[in-house]
């Protein structure tokens, strides 16, 4: 195992190797600033880290980038720039960003670290895959909050809403994490040959190569939402034409044909959040989230939100 030493100049040279090579261990120091502690991630925008920062005295998570994304120039001069944008998002229901930083052949970007799970795991366990509506609407007030703010306060879309990307704590406080992260690989896929985006959730036009907004956000969090109470995703394909032509001319499969206990509302509700013109959905977070607590119906959201209506002004 390699052994932490700022002071020797060889254990740099072995830790930059070691890391070229994706062998991270628990111990080595990074970046001359971070010392890593275990791995708390992996998927394909890289593995992630939970780090101690030495100079702020903090537990953060490294994202490293993967290698082909690290030696793209122009991805990694974009990366830098979308991490300078969301150092501005500062809301609490938002994963904060750190820093951008590079050494040698690694890059990463630093950012807060979270204790909790994603929503993507949480529904994993739940019985059937699927979450009851009282369980999911708290957490879709916290997001309609957090997306109503990164879009008309900060101006910024995330690009790859989904439900792995979004951290929820023991005490029930959500956090969405990875803003932008896609939007820049994606720019950068004819040299990569990569597309972090999650095709499965985008909105038709993210998925044409159209320039996108927050309104691709909420496709986005309607396809999720969707999932989350159904456990199954609202468009499949047995290919990627396939899923792309039904994303961008079919409307999703009536959610009450598995789970029939929900209200009818949510139908309607469901295929105006993924209409497959921008123009034609909910604008907003504050309109996705008003109209979600209309379609389950003002006492429903009360209950589900344990007798308080749903705060859609967070």
């Amino acid at each position: 195992m390699i052994e932490p030493n700022d002071d020797a100049p060889t254990q740099r040279v072995h830790a930059d190797h070691a890391a070229a090579r994706g062998s991270f261990v628990s111990g080595l120091k990074v970046f001359s600033r971070y010392t890593l502690e275990a791995q708390v991630g992996r998927g394909g925008m890289g593995v992630v880290w939970r780090a101690h920062d030495e100079k702020l005295d903090r537990p953060v998570a490294l994202k490293f980038l993967p290698p082909e994304v690290a030696a793209d120039a122009e991805a990694v001069r974009d990366l830098k720039l979308e991490t300078r944008r969301c150092l501005d998002l500062t809301h609490v229901n938002i994963v904060r960003v750190y820093d951008f930083v590079e050494e040698g052949t690694d890059a990463a970007i630093a950012m807060e670290y979270v204790e909790g799970e994603s929503l993507a795991k949480i529904k994993a366990a739940a019985p059937g895959g699927c979450l009851a509506a009282a369980d999911l609407t708290p957490f879709v007030a916290q997001l309609c909050g957090a997306l109503r703010y990164a879009h008309d306060v900060a101006k910024i879309a995330h690009h790859d809403l989904k439900p792995a990307n979004v951290l929820v704590t023991s005490g029930g406080v959500l956090k969405i994490t990875d803003f932008g992260i896609a939007r820049i690989t994606d720019s950068s896929k004819t040299k990569t040959g990569m597309v972090l985006g999650t095709p499965s959730y985008m909105s038709p036009e993210q998925l044409s190569g159209k320039k996108v907004d927050g309104r691709s956000d909420l496709f986005s969090l309607a396809v999720s939402l969707y999932q989350m109470l159904c456990g199954a995703l609202p468009f499949v394909g047995d290919s990627m034409a396939q899923l792309m032509f039904k994303i961008a001319n079919e409307q999703p499969t009536d959610i009450l044909s598995v789970r029939p206990d929900l209200p009818p509302g949510l139908v309607t509700f469901l295929n105006q959040a993924m209409a497959k013109e921008a123009e034609a959905r909910y604008q907003t977070g504050d309109e996705f989230a008003a109209a979600l607590r209309a379609a389950f119906g003002a006492g429903a959201a009360a209950a589900a939100t344990g007798g308080v209506d749903m705060d859609i002004s967070l």
